[in-house]
């Protein structure tokens, strides 16, 4: 038997991102828990992201880094970094973020101590775009032994879904359908990880999130041409989407008839009173669309879309 502690592998996705992508880097090969790889995948970027990953793949073994010829998605290009993974374990990285020296190797502790546990992350601390301090925040959403409350808690939470940052067991994180092309489909992702088991929250402040005029949502309906670069102007109903995918969701994941029917039964609370009025938004928002050109729509896209 291998001596070696279990291989984490650490997917980072990238579009555009040489302002701070060293940063990123940085933190993620500065862990203490060394049995990482680090899989760069780049999303077809026309600024100097390429070089920078290229320095650090020819100075570091555990680096990998991959080109997209094109740009195929935000949400296929994350799940491509998965795909490549060899690990045990898999956690996503942005590349506008950092994390404390520690935040892997206590993750993985969590995670080998404790086989319940499927997802394992910190608290949370906000920076701005110069990595000022704003806030701590700690989630806990998906602590629950029972299986429909961890997916009601994180399908309701008005937070950023920063679980979806957390260290994944690579084996669960393979059955699930991974990132969907839409928009809140991470959100979706973490709720199909709670069906499969807990999440766990370190309550330390080990991971550290960017917010940038280059991540902020301006609308959440252009915001879809991030998952598909060639929706130009289409129509689109992102949270209708996204209500129909969490009944898949639940019919396809392998719990007791009790625990699905009890998620069925949220999904009420959810469409009359959680997101009741973002859906009728969306028909209102899709009817204001369909009354103006493609040019124009294509144009609305463009200027509100400024995900990088």
């Amino acid at each position: 038997m291998s001596s070696l502690p279990p291989l984490v592998s650490i997917g980072l996705p990238v579009y555009n991102g040489e302002k701070y992508l060293k940063q990123s880097i940085d933190s993620l090969l500065a862990q203490t828990y060394k049995n990482i790889e680090l899989i760069i995948c780049d999303n077809a970027s026309t600024d100097r992201t390429r070089e920078i990953c290229l320095e650090y793949a020819e100075s570091d073994p555990r680096v990998r880094y991959h080109r997209n010829l094109t740009n195929i998605g935000g949400a296929n290009n994350h799940n491509l970094t998965f795909k490549m993974a060899k690990g045990k374990y898999f956690r996503w990285a942005s590349y506008d973020d950092t994390c404390a020296p520690d935040l892997i190797e206590k993750c993985v502790n969590i995670l080998e101590t404790n086989p319940s546990v499927v997802v394992c992350y910190s608290n949370v601390v906000s920076i701005d775009e110069n990595g000022n301090q704003l806030e701590v925040n700690s989630r806990n959403n998906g602590s629950s032994n029972k299986t429909f409350e961890r997916f009601a808690a994180i399908a309701s939470s008005r937070d950023f879904c920063e679980e979806t940052y957390g260290v994944i067991r690579a084996d669960i994180f393979g059955k699930t359908q991974l990132q969907q092309n839409y928009t809140g489909s991470d959100r979706t992702l973490m709720c199909e990880l709670s069906l499969y088991g807990k999440f766990h929250e370190i309550q330390e402040p080990l991971f550290f999130k960017r917010f940038h005029p280059g991540n902020v949502y301006q609308d959440w309906r252009t915001r879809m041409a991030w998952f598909d670069p060639n929706i130009g102007g289409k129509v689109v109903f992102p949270f209708w989407i996204q209500f129909m995918d969490y009944f898949r969701t639940i019919k396809r994941v392998p719990i007791s008839t009790y625990e699905k029917f009890r998620c069925y039964l949220f999904m009420g609370k959810w469409l009359f009173f959680i997101n009741g009025l973002k859906m009728v938004k969306d028909l209102i928002y899709a009817s204001y669309m369909l009354m103006h050109s493609p040019k124009w729509r294509q144009k609305k896209y463009a200027d509100t879309n400024n995900w990088s």
